[in-house]
């Protein structure tokens, strides 16, 4: 069963880390688990609600590519293959801004803008029938 179109993985780009980890423990209920996460050199929160994960929080402030955008959350949306995808997003005027790469055990991914200008991520899961 194919995934594409399915909003797969959302995560809250933020400056504060621990301030939107209390907030959402405290809101939602969400526990986290923590892993290296690459780009930054810090630590991506996997927010986990009854044992499954629900969202990723990370900490934008290194990030200089982000520098004047404010926290805010991301979305990803499952495609059945991001580097088709990526074609036709250029094909229909819109923007890639992170070409395809992979991340083991998660799947292929890219940054685009539709052609509105609203960013978002690609990502064919490495596990297609197992949701986000």
């Amino acid at each position: 069963m194919s995934n594409h179109g399915t909003i797969w993985w959302t995560e809250l780009m933020t400056r504060d880390l621990p301030k939107a980890l209390d907030y959402y423990a405290q809101t939602c209920g969400w526990e986290y688990e923590a892993m290296p996460d690459p780009d930054t050199g810090g630590t991506y929160q996997v927010a986990m609600k009854d044992g499954k994960p629900v969202a990723g929080l990370m900490d934008m402030s290194q990030m200089e590519q982000l520098t004047g955008i404010p926290p805010h959350w991301f979305t990803y949306i499952a495609v059945d293959d991001v580097d088709a995808t990526v074609a036709a997003t250029e094909a229909a005027g819109g923007e890639i801004r992170r070409p395809c790469f992979d991340v083991p055990g998660i799947g292929r991914i890219a940054i685009i803008a539709d052609p509105t200008g609203a960013a978002l991520g690609i990502m064919t899961p490495a596990a297609p029938t197992e949701g986000g």
